[in-house]
Formats: structure tokens, sequence, C-alpha cells
């Protein structure tokens, strides 16, 4: 199923067990950020962008570095080196990732993203591995991958945000690429670029979501409905602070930024302990002037 009808997809993936594959990833790669800069292309359509801030380099590097080291406890971590020439390069998750078997490229919006699906390294690390390609760049569809499309691997199920940054089409052709079971289709509200600033499914168990990022609140009490009780409902201001953009990598651990974290009530801390996650978090405010935060950083590999 793919649609943009939210009731009946709620209907249908409340009927589904969580047999469709590994909640979480077994490991993940990163992209270092070597020569840190801001795109002004992606500036353009990311509102969470400010090209008049200055960035320091190599104070975003020590930063990725104690990411790299944190999210190691929880599974393998790799890292590929950055290239200055893709200044959004750290955040590989839009442009690579993966189901079983199987190395999803992502046909990017903007022409500086669109270098990174060239990278010999990357695709040489998979196929390597045995995984086959599924290059989604000569579809007309834009699908910027895991920014655009939230997956519960648990069910398999896509929660995929309509933007500049993805179409219908786009998601047609990541549904089929993920082999999901089903996908709800919805429009971002205005302003927003991608679906993991507006909302995250840890563990296939929990989700965290804010009303406010959406077009039609509808879709967001839709996709909060599969998850009850373990809703964590986010404001404005703690989606700006990134709290939206978080990833579980284990199933007793979810990640965020500390900016994202430190926007947290003590309420919505202890929904976390009820969902059964420990909060790991890491300072990312050097990072997150690029307008990604942590699960931006981080491409799964299943």
């Amino acid at each position: 199923m793919i649609t943009r009808d939210v009731q009946a997809f709620a209907a249908f993936a409340k009927a589904l067990s969580p047999d469709f594959g590994l909640a979480c990833a077994k490991a993940a790669f990163l992209v270092t950020p070597e020569g840190f800069a801001l795109a002004e292309q992606s500036a353009s359509d990311n509102a969470y962008m400010d090209l008049g801030v200055a960035v320091d380099p190599q104070r975003a590097l020590a930063q990725h570095r104690a990411l790299h080291r944190a999210l190691s406890a929880s599974l393998p971590t790799v890292a590929f080196p950055g290239d200055p020439a893709m200044p959004d390069g750290l955040f590989p998750n839009n442009v690579f990732a993966t189901a079983p078997g199987r190395l999803v490229i992502g046909h990017m919006r903007h022409a500086v993203r669109q270098r990174e699906a060239g990278r010999t390294d990357i695709r040489g690390f998979f196929a390597a591995m045995g995984y086959a390609e599924t290059d989604l760049r000569a579809q007309p569809g834009i699908c910027e991958l895991t920014g655009a499309l939230i997956i519960d691997r648990a069910r398999g199920l896509g929660f995929c945000g309509l933007s500049e940054r993805c179409d219908e089409a786009g998601a047609a052709a990541m549904h089929a690429a993920f082999g999901l079971r089903g996908t709800l289709m919805f429009d971002l509200a205005p302003g927003e670029y991608h679906t993991n600033v507006v909302m995250s499914v840890l563990a296939g168990r929990a989700v965290v979501i804010c009303p406010d990022g959406f077009a039609d609140p509808a879709a967001a009490a839709g996709i909060a409905s599969l998850y009850a009780p373990h809703v964590v409902e986010l404001t404005s201001a703690q989606k700006a602070a990134f709290a939206g953009n978080g990833i579980a990598l284990s199933p007793d651990r979810a990640w965020m930024s500390e900016a994202g974290a430190a926007s947290l009530t003590a309420d919505q801390h202890r929904q976390f302990g009820q969902a059964g996650f420990a909060l790991g978090r890491v300072a990312l405010d050097e990072i997150e002037k690029a307008g990604g935060s942590l699960r931006c950083c981080v491409a799964e590999i299943y």
C-alpha cells in the first residue's frame, strides 16, 4: 500500500506484526566534515540554515569525532573521509541507505549534493560486502532517502513527507526500493524540508513527532496512533532545537543532539524511559549550523 489516506493506512498498519526485519541497524557509517562549510544551494530550501553565521571547521570536526565515539558504544560505526567540495557530505543518510543486501542511492534535488552519489569509496565498500545497488538517480522523482522517508523497519512501514526534497514519484520509487509493506505520503508544513526533522520512529515501538511540522495535523495524529502510548509530542521550539532528529541504534538507547535533549521537559524524558530508551546526547551545535543534526549524520547499515 502507498497512499495519502491516513485512516486507511492506519487500519492497514495496525494489522501488521513487527516481523518485517530488524528494528535497529546492525551497523552505521558517517562521513567526516572535512573543510566544514555551509552550502548555498541547500540553504535555499532549508530554513534551519543561516548563511550569515560563521562556522568553525575544526570545532565541527571535533564534535563529529565525539559523535563517532559515542555511537560506537551502540553498534559498529565506520567513518568515510569528507570532501570540502561536498559541504553537505556529512549528512550521508540523504544520499545512501540500505535494505538487507541492497544499497539504495537517492535522487538529490541540488547539484551540490548530487555529486556525493558518485563516491566510489562508499559504493565500493558495499559492493565488496555483496550489496546490490538500486540507483534512483535516473528515475524522475526527487527522493532524498531517509531524510524524506522515515522507516519503521520492524513493520516495513514508511512515512514520507513531501516537499521540494521529495515528490510523489520519488516516494513511490523509495517504497519499491526498500520493499516496504506500506507507505503513507503527506505534505510537510511550508518551510519544512525533511521529514526526519519533524519526526522519528524509534526501534519500531515509539515515535517522536511535532504536529506543527505537518501541513495537516491529522497526518501526525494518525501516525501517533500507531505507537501509542509511546508518543513524545514536540513543540515547534523543540523541533527547531532538533529534538525530532533522533535515532535508536539499539533497542535500549535513543540518540539526539545535546540541544535537542536539553529542550525536552522532565515529563518527556520520562516518556523515553517508559518506552524503554535511555537517551544519549552529543553536542553538535556547530554541525547544526548546516541545517541538520544527529540523525542526518547517520547512514544505517541493514
